[in-house]
């Protein structure tokens, strides 16, 4: 027993656990080394931003007008309850506007991106392309890396704007089918109280999900292993932990956001 006990300083789990957290630590160090030092390869950005940006618009159009759509329609029963349809499209606003454009794009994303990421880099890394690219002098961190992390952080907020509109035209949909109301009256009831302050706090959220999506997926796709299984386990990781953490990040920049309030 004493010998056993010898071989872990907590347990197995909680010692694999932080042995985890500090290798995750390290890559992240790395990361930003890379990434303010030396030359930036922009014709592999400008190519994951269209890898994942232009590749994504199809899945976030029908996602944001269904989400939009649905919303209103499901809002709009418990407002009639108060006589209160009128404040349906500034309910509609506040929510996507805050809260439902960069949360379900990037929920999206971290299942369509952060997936293919992980499986990309670990396909390459279980075939020794990595350590190819090492031995010809090419810095696969910040390469294959910083590249797909910086486009990942760029393309999402873009692509949460867009989920935004498109949200939008869904409610407004619904809504002119069922009050008659024109595009002016439902754009002035709805940004009647959105502030400055939801706009910067729903870029910084879309911001810091992009960044978490492509760095989680980079750095599972960078530890992959046993083969093709590890392929396969690290495009999975990819996606549970990225979906963990941003909405742990949602709870935290909400709850500081509305310090400010």
């Amino acid at each position: 027993m004493n010998g056993e006990s010898a071989k872990h300083v907590f347990s197995e789990k909680i010692d694999d656990w932080l042995l985890g957290f500090y290798d995750a630590f390290e890559f992240m160090k790395l990361f930003f080394k890379e990434a303010f030092s030396g030359s930036f390869e922009f014709t592999e950005f400008v190519r994951q931003c269209y890898s994942i940006g232009l590749k994504s618009l199809p899945l976030i159009s029908l996602t944001g007008f269904v989400t939009g759509y649905v919303f209103t329609k499901q809002s709009r029963p418990s407002l009639m309850e108060f006589g209160a349809t009128s404040w349906l499209p500034s309910l509609v606003t506040i929510a996507i506007v805050r809260a439902l454009a960069p949360l379900v794009t990037s929920l999206i994303c971290s299942g369509k991106i952060g997936s293919g990421i992980g499986a990309e880099l670990g396909s390459m890394k279980v075939t020794e392309q990595i350590d190819a690219m090492e031995v010809s002098a090419v810095n696969p961190i910040r390469f294959l890396v910083v590249t797909r992390v910086a486009a990942a952080t760029v393309t999402i907020p873009i692509l949460s704007f867009y989920c935004s509109i498109l949200a939008l035209a869904g409610a407004f949909l619904n809504v002119t089918t069922n009050e008659n109301t024109n595009l002016v009256a439902f754009l002035e009831h709805g940004f009647d109280n959105i502030i400055f302050l939801d706009i910067i706090t729903a870029v910084v959220k879309a911001t810091s999900f992009g960044f978490t999506i492509g760095i989680i997926g980079s750095y599972k796709g960078f530890n992959a292993a046993n083969g093709t299984q590890g392929v396969g386990q690290a495009a999975n990781s990819s996606v549970v932990l990225s979906m963990f953490l941003i909405f742990l990040e949602e709870l935290f920049i909400v709850q500081v956001s509305n310090w400010f309030r």
